[in-house]
C-alpha cells in the first residue's frame, strides 16, 4: 500500500495558525505547553505524574469498570481500565462527537494517531504505560451536526425532534434507517458485516450513547482503546471545586479573553475559534441544555423558571454535579482533571480553540496537555492512482483550486506556450530606457511612463487570459478528466476525509481497513498522508 506525504500547509486545506504552529512558530510558544516531539514527553511525563491524583485514578478506573459492564471488552482493553490505577500509566486522548455510524472518515484517523502514539511512547518509555483514550461528546446538543453520514453521494439521516444532551437520546426511528441504508448495501460478506454492526449497535441499545460506545468498541477493542463517557456523577464530583470557580469566580472568561487578546496583537491576523461567556456552563437535567447565566448575584437557568442565589447554586451542584455540563471552553479543563493524559489529539479547529486555553490552565493549576494534530488521509484506489499517472499529474496537483489546476494542466500539455512572463520581462527592459530618458528631461513625465507601462503590462495579461482560455477549450476532455478525478477525490471540493463515512472503504477492503491504518499512520511525522488502498 504505497504511501506519499505532503506538507499540511501545501495541502491549502489547514489555517495559517495551525501550520505556524506546526512550523514551531516563535509568536506561537506562550501559547502551547510542550510541542509534540517523541523527546518532549518525558518531562510532560514527569510534570503530570506530580500533580494527579491517585483518588482520581481510583474514581476514573471505577467509573470505567462500570460503563463497560454492558458491552464485551477485550483482553487489552480490561487491562488498560485496571493500568489506569497505576502511577505510572498514562493517557493519549481524542475527542468526538457521537456522529451517526461515526460520522466522517477523520474519525478513524483520530483514533489510529492516538493508539500508535501510545505504541511510540511504550517504545520510547517502557517502563510506563499508555493508554489510548476515546472521549465521547455525549453531552453536545447539536443534533443537526451528528444525525447522518454520507454513503455514495447520499446523506442516509436520522429525522427526529430532539433537545438536550445528544447522548441522552432514545434511539427512535433508527430502525427506518436501517432499513434505508440496508437497501443501498450489496450481499457481500463486507455488506453484511457493515449490516450487523449497524443493527447491534443501534438498535439494540436504549440510547446514543450506548449504541456509540459499542460501535467503537466494536471497532477498535483490539487495540485497548478506552472509551469514556464523561457525563458521569462520580467524574463530576472530582471537578466540583472547577465547577463553583467557573460559576463565581468567571475563571475561564478572564483568561481566555486575555488569550484571545493576545492572540489579536500578533500580525498574522489569526481567527478567533471560540469566545467565551461569563459562565461557560450548561445544566442539563430531562431533555434539558440550557446555558446559565448570572445576573445581579441571581443565577438563571436560560429560557426557564429555574433560578438560584450563590449559597443555593453553590449547594446543587455539590448535590447534582451532573447537572452541570461544561461547554467548548470548560470541556478540556475537566477532561484534563480527570484524566492521567498527556496528550490529546485533533482537529485543526480543535488545536485552534485549545491553543486559546493555556492561561485557563494555569491559573487554575491544572497541566496543560501536549497537543497534537491528527492525521489526516487521501485514500486513492489502483485505479485512480493509474489515471492521475496517464493524465500526468502529481497526487500534490489535486489539491488545487479547482480552476487553478484547470490552468496548471493547459500549460503543462498546450503546445504552445501561454505563459508571457518572457515578454513582460522584455517590456520592463524596454521601459527602463524610457526612464532615464524622463527623468533627465521632466521628472512629471515620469508618471506618464509609468502609467503606459502598466496598460501595456496589463494588455499582455488580457492576452494570455484569452489564450489559456481558449485552450482550455481546445483541451476540454483531457481537462474534465483531470476534473472528474478531483471530484471523486475531493468530493463537494473539500477533503475526502470530512465527506465520506469508512463504510465505503470497508465494502472493499472488510476488516483489513483498520489495521491498514494502524500500519501506515505515523501521528508524529507531521505531514498529510495520500495511501493507496
Amino acid at each position: 500500500m504505497p504511501t506519499d506525504r505532503i506538507p499540511f500547509r501545501d495541502t491549502n486545506y489547514f489555517s495559517s495558525l495551525i501550520c505556524d504552529y506546526l512550523d514551531q512558530n516563535d509568536h506561537l510558544k506562550p501559547f502551547y505547553n510542550r510541542f509534540p516531539k517523541l523527546e518532549n514527553f518525558k518531562e510532560q511525563i514527569q510534570e503530570k505524574q506530580s500533580r494527579f491524583s491517585s483518588e482520581n485514578r481510583r474514581v476514573l478506573t471505577d467509573v470505567l469498570n462500570t460503563q463497560y459492564e454492558s458491552i464485551e471488552s477485550s483482553e487489552l482493553t480490561q487491562q488498560n481500565i485496571n493500568l489506569l490505577r497505576d502511577n505510572a500509566t498514562f493517557t493519549v486522548t481524542t475527542g468526538h462527537q457521537l456522529n451517526l455510524f461515526t460520522g466522517p472518515l477523520y474519525f478513524f484517523y483520530k483514533i489510529v494517531s492516538t493508539i500508535n502514539l501510545c505504541k511510540d511512547l511504550k517504545e520510547k518509555h517502557p517502563e510506563n504505560n499508555f493508554v489510548p483514550m476515546y472521549w465521547m461528546a455525549s453531552e453536545d446538543h447539536d443534533f443537526e451536526e451528528i444525525n447522518f453520514f454520507n454513503f455514495k453521494g447520499k446523506k442516509v439521516r436520522w429525522n427526529r425532534n430532539a433537545s438536550g444532551a445528544v447522548g441522552e437520546l432514545d434511539l427512535e426511528g433508527l430502525d427506518s434507517v436501517f432499513e434505508a441504508f440496508e437497501t443501498q448495501l450489496d450481499s457481500t460478506v463486507q455488506a453484511s458485516e457493515l449490516k450487523t454492526l449497524f443493527k447491534e449497535a443501534y438498535l439494540n441499545h436504549k440510547n446514543l450513547t450506548e449504541a456509540t460506545r459499542y460501535l467503537v468498541n466494536d471497532l477498535f477493542k483490539a487495540y485497548g482503546l478506552v472509551i469514556v463517557d464523561g457525563n458521569d456523577k462520580r467524574l463530576k464530583e472530582l471537578f466540583v471545586p472547577y465547577l463553583i470557580s467557573e460559576l463565581t469566580q468567571k475563571n475561564s472568561f478572564k483568561n481566555v479573553t486575555q488569550a484571545n487578546t493576545a492572540l489579536n496583537r500578533l500580525e498574522e491576523n489569526y481567527k478567533i475559534q471560540v469566545n467565551p461567556r461569563d459562565i461557560n456552563l450548561f445544566y442539563i437535567k430531562d431533555g434539558l441544555r440550557e446555558r446559565i447565566v448570572e445576573q445581579e448575584e441571581t443565577y438563571y437557568v436560560n429560557n426557564t423558571e429555574i433560578k438560584w442565589s450563590k449559597t443555593e447554586l453553590e449547594k446543587e451542584v455539590h448535590a447534582f454535579s451532573e447537572r452541570f455540563s461544561p461547554n467548548v471552553i470548560v470541556r478540556p479543563l475537566y477532561q484534563e482533571v480527570v484524566l492521567p493524559n498527556l496528550c490529546y489529539i485533533g482537529g485543526g479547529g480543535e488545536l485552534a480553540y485549545w491553543l486559546q486555553l493555556k492561561s485557563n490552565f494555569q491559573d487554575q493549576k491544572v497541566v496543560f496537555p501536549i497537543l497534537l494534530l491528527r492525521n489526516s488521509v487521501l485514500l486513492i484506489t489502483d485505479k485512480q492512482r493509474e489515471k492521475i499517472k496517464k493524465l500526468n499529474l502529481e497526487v500534490a496537483d489535486l489539491f488545487l483550486n479547482q480552476e487553478d489546476l484547470k490552468s496548471k494542466v493547459t500549460q503543462q500539455i498546450s503546445e504552445i506556450d501561454i505563459d508571457f512572463s518572457t515578454q513582460k520581462q522584455h517590456l520592463k527592459h524596454q521601459f527602463e530606457a524610457l526612464y532615464d530618458l524622463a527623468k533627465k528631461t521632466d521628472e512629471s513625465f515620469v508618471g506618464a511612463v509609468a502609467a503606459q507601462e502598466q496598460k501595456q503590462i496589463n494588455g499582455l495579461k488580457h492576452l494570455e487570459k484569452r489564450l489559456l482560455k481558449a485552450q482550455k477549450r481546445k483541451l476540454s476532455d483531457h481537462l474534465n478528466r483531470v476534473v472528474e478525478l478531483q471530484n471523486q477525490l475531493f468530493p463537494n471540493h473539500s477533503l475526502q476525509e470530512r465527506q465520506l463515512n469508512f463504510s465505503e472503504f470497508y465494502l472493499e477492503l472488510g476488516s483489513e481497513f483498520i489495521p491498514k491504518l494502524i500500519s501506515e499512520l505515523h501521528p508524529l511525522r507531521g505531514d498529510f498522508s495520500i495511501i493507496t488502498v
